[in-house]
């Protein structure tokens, strides 16, 4: 810390009073000698006017920081020396700040002036109370504890005695401080059956000890320096520093753990930082299944700890992504943090102060583990980025989330992907309801049509019926029958199936868009999916709310539970019988059928061909259910989406699809 004010502290001006009004100026200079002290002085700061001086000035100086100027109050032992042990407090403490106040205070509670004096006088030995506060920072809590000095005049000056108990009362000649933090073992993320979700993996612990560095800031600089981690992010040296300077000289203090084989090469740049050690521990960190949705844990780098915030240290073992990073606090609980008086040897000899920390407490899902392995299992041959959504319709509870070559991102939930005909689920709902069109309104299926300026295309087809047009995918049929329905009426329809709405969800998720509706044009557009964005598990919801007639928002925490009810959206019965009735004849006479793999899967298929970024975008789509599970998938490249439904759903047991063998 910088010294502040070196040289003499000033002294305040003593002015000559009437005999009479010794009182008086006896208890004018006690006051004015409080106020000289940064911080909150007690009613109890009355004394004899003649040593006020000096421990006032010691106390000034030692808190400013200017120790050389609070040694030179001291008798009793080398200055020097006395200057260093009260330099080392604040690194000993890893201290914000230190606050020194005359008399009794803080949570030593107040003293009645009356009966007990801050300086107590006897010939030329007087005694000195002050309090003491000093900001443990990121480790803890304030700590307030009673200080007392005693005096001596030499020469007609006040002196103070040194003792390293000035320091603490319960300081002992050679003891120093060190705060030490008692980190509990980080709880489980659960899955539906109630088991973790995480398995065990060899990890680097690497750290130091931190009495055998021969130059403390030269290995922790040279730490960070080395240490680099995905996006640049970067260890804070500064509070990395004085993590080490705080912590027991003689015991192993863990700086960073990395992971193996992932950051295998890192661990073995860091073996040449002189001074680090690196122990192999093996520790349940890597997650089982679901790994974009549960999380990863990594060092604390500075961005982190801006967001997990105190108590938590740099380098500690965090969440970085998923569930670990957004239920950080809950998984990891907080640490047990003590000060204590230690030997040169080390060995602990006294707790001065303990704050007890909070214990950590799992998280649990509702992920089935049957139905997320299958899950696993039907993206595994996959060759493009895709990801799957499983949910119960009639619960909203999420059952399975699976991410394949996504690059870590839970796009699952996360992704803005255009549905194109997948959206027709939204479309015929809205022309059943608002549209007056029926199953058997024969419709036309051309090779193009021109709505409002824009045209569309497939393949031609004969006239049939809407329910054989749809099952036929045929985006011309839905571009012309747009003109039956209203851009409002298709907003609110896409509202009903949960676009677009708050869900309240636990963990981050893309909701959905439509574009503007300005034009005949831009809403025959959006029937067919153009412009629309959605997510994987956004259309797993409707796919939901066609099958059981009620859209529910997605829940996927059971403890901690979610924050608030979102209210439930029943659809119409009339046109959720048809819509069911159409998508059962897609998924087993349609553009879905490679999925009809039981007698009850209802759904559609797409390709969404779009322009995104420059670059032409292709996502396969399947969305659909099947008894009690509906769930969306989406392939980014050209891939037939129904047959990695069939092979999902070939593995899943009918009483996991019915819900009746779903844990959770």
């Amino acid at each position: 810390m910088t010294n502040r004010g070196r040289g003499r502290l000033p002294r305040l001006p003593l002015r000559r009073l009437p005999r009479g009004s010794r009182t008086v100026r006896r208890r004018a200079v006690s006051l004015a000698a409080c106020g000289a002290l940064v911080g909150t002085l007690t009613t109890g700061c009355w004394a004899e006017e003649s040593a006020m001086p000096a421990v006032r000035d010691f106390l000034i100086a030692w808190q400013v920081g200017n120790y050389p100027a609070a040694a030179k109050k001291t008798v009793g032992t080398d200055r020097k020396a006395v200057a260093s042990a009260l330099g080392a407090v604040r690194a000993q403490l890893d201290a914000a700040s230190l606050r020194l106040s005359l008399g009794v205070s803080g949570d030593q509670g107040r003293v009645d002036d009356a009966k007990v004096k801050a300086i107590a006088k006897n010939g030329d030995d007087a005694d000195a109370r002050f309090s003491v506060k000093i900001d443990l920072g990121e480790n803890g809590q304030p700590w307030e504890y009673l200080g007392h000095m005693h005096l001596r005049r030499i020469g007609g000056k006040w002196k103070v005695v040194w003792n390293p108990s000035i320091i603490n009362p319960q300081l002992g000649p050679g003891q120093r401080l060190a705060v030490v933090s008692d980190v509990p073992k980080r709880a489980a993320i659960e899955d539906g059956s109630g088991h973790s979700m995480l398995h065990e993996v060899y990890s680097y612990d690497i750290g130091v000890v931190p009495g055998r560095l021969a130059d403390a800031q030269a290995t922790i600089d040279q730490l960070a320096k080395v240490a680099k981690f995905g996006g640049g992010r970067r260890l804070d040296s500064e509070r990395l520093l004085g993590r080490v300077r705080s912590a027991p000289p003689q015991k192993f203090l863990s700086l960073l753990t990395l992971r193996y084989p992932e950051q295998s090469a890192l661990a073995q740049r860091l073996k040449q930082v002189p001074g680090l050690k690196i122990n192999a521990i093996k520790a349940p960190s890597a997650p089982n299944s679901a790994p974009e949705l549960v999380g990863e844990l990594g060092p604390a780098t500075a961005d982190l700890l801006q967001q997990v915030g105190a108590p938590y240290q740099p380098g500690d073992t965090i969440g970085v992504s998923g569930i670990q990073l957004l239920q950080q606090r809950r998984l990891a609980g907080t640490p047990s943090i003590s000060v204590v008086a230690q030997d040169p040897s080390g060995k602990t000899t006294q707790v001065l102060k303990s704050w007890p920390g909070a214990a950590p407490q799992p998280v649990s899902t509702t992920l089935d583990p049957t139905v997320q392995h299958k899950a696993d299992n039907a993206l595994k041959g996959v060759p493009y980025p895709a990801s799957l959504v499983a949910l119960r319709p009639n619960t909203g509870q999420v059952v399975a989330v699976s991410n394949r070559g996504t690059g870590g991102e839970n796009r699952a939930f996360e992704a803005h992907y255009q549905p194109g005909l997948a959206f027709g689920i939204v479309s015929a709902e809205a022309l059943f309801a608002q549209g007056g069109v029926k199953q058997n309104t024969k419709t036309s299926c051309p090779a193009g049509v021109t709505v409002g300026g824009r045209t569309f295309t497939n393949k031609a087809h004969a006239d049939t019926s809407f329910a054989n047009t749809f099952a036929l995918g045929c985006r011309t049929t839905l571009a012309q029958l747009s003109s039956k329905i209203d851009a409002r009426a298709l907003q609110a329809e896409a509202a009903q199936f949960g676009i677009g709405r708050g869900w309240g969800v636990s963990v981050p998720a893309f909701t959905g868009s439509l574009p503007p509706l300005t034009s005949e044009g831009a809403k025959a557009a959006a029937m067919v999916g153009e412009g629309v964005q959605v997510s994987p598990l956004g259309m797993a919801l409707v796919a939901g709310a066609a099958r059981a007639g009620t859209w529910r928002s997605p829940y996927l925490l059971t403890d901690p539970p979610k924050a608030a009810d979102i209210p439930a959206q029943t659809l119409p019965s009339d046109p959720v019988a048809n819509l069911t009735t159409v998508l059962s004849r897609t998924a087993s006479k349609g553009v879905a059928q490679a999925a009809h793999v039981t007698g009850d899967v209802a759904g559609t298929a797409a390709t969404a061909q779009y322009t995104e970024g420059g670059k032409q975008k292709t996502v396969s789509w399947f969305v659909g259910s099947s008894g009690e599970l509906a769930f969306a998938i989406a392939i980014e490249g050209p891939v037939s989406a129904s047959q990695v439904a069939a092979a999902f759903l070939r593995g899943i047991p009918a009483k996991a699809r019915s819900g009746t063998g779903s844990a959770g």
